[in-house]
């Protein structure tokens, strides 16, 4: 029991006699999750599958509202008949649309991958701009859409506040903001630029595969002894253990193609 200060510190708590964490502290708390975060997923990469800018960007924006492994499943055959933005801003709408149905929303993302692409050939010579300010005049792309370009594309540092992402800074006290900017704000001022885009990765990572928005495997978390929110999901560790998803659990991840240093099995080409 005490083992994990923070943990009884969270139980008793409840209403009563804790001590709030002061800002100094749940800094230095935050930089020791992501130290530890980098231990267990030293291999945490961005989880859609992608040969250049244009591809990146557009399996971000198809990523809406769908899994990464269902744009991964979809993207090839739509490369390869769209290679590149000057194919896709020509492209007839319905023919683009049964493309990207598996992805779901498909009306509404073959306007913003039309959109997008045209503006990509008229404005930018076809070329993916690697600055967050032309990125976010494109059409569908928002800053989260932006940063994933831009911090594994073009390398500059971004932080991608998506639901994973917001949900675990908030489990862990760095932050109550709900909307993604703010959110992005107050995390950008608890690390060094450099680290935003691998904690990203990393924050996802454990978002995805171990703390779960409705049931955390909390008593499978790497970091459980650091986390003020443990005890909202299982405790039990073999309980916990059955929690675990991708190659935390011994299954595939979501990428076809992932890097060489992945541990898991790559994602099947096609749904089951």
């Amino acid at each position: 029991m005490g083992e994990q200060p923070s943990v009884k510190t969270k139980k008793t708590a409840k209403g009563a006699s804790a001590k709030p964490e002061s800002r100094l502290a749940m800094v230095r708390r935050a930089r020791r999750i992501n130290r530890e975060l980098a231990e267990v997923y030293p291999y945490a990469h961005p989880e859609l599958d992608f040969r250049n800018p244009f591809e990146l960007l557009v399996a971000t924006v198809l990523s809406a509202q769908t899994t990464d492994l269902r744009v991964n499943q979809t993207t090839p055959a739509l490369f390869a008949k769209y290679p590149t933005p000057e194919d896709m801003a020509a492209a007839v709408p319905e023919e683009l649309e049964e493309v990207i149905r598996p992805t779901g929303f498909f009306r509404a993302k073959t306007k913003s991958l039309i959109g997008l692409s045209t503006a990509l050939r008229d404005r930018f010579d076809g070329e993916v701009p690697g600055e967050l300010a032309d990125l976010v005049t494109l059409p569908g792309v928002g800053r989260k859409t932006a940063n994933v370009v831009l911090g594994n594309a073009f390398g500059v540092p971004g932080l991608t506040v998506d639901t994973h992402f917001g949900r675990l800074v908030r489990r862990w006290k760095w932050t109550e903001q709900e909307d993604p900017e703010k959110v992005e704000a107050e995390i950008a001022d608890i690390f060094p630029k450099s680290e935003w885009t691998m904690l990203s990765h990393r924050v996802i990572f454990h978002g995805r595969r171990v703390c779960h928005s409705r049931k955390p495997a909390c008593g499978a978390c790497p970091i459980a002894h650091l986390c003020p929110s443990y005890g909202e999901g299982e405790t039990d560790p073999e309980k916990a253990r059955k929690l675990l998803k991708y190659e935390m659990g011994g299954y595939p991840g979501q990428r076809l193609n992932p890097p060489a240093d992945y541990p898991g099995k790559p994602a099947p080409a096609r749904a089951e």
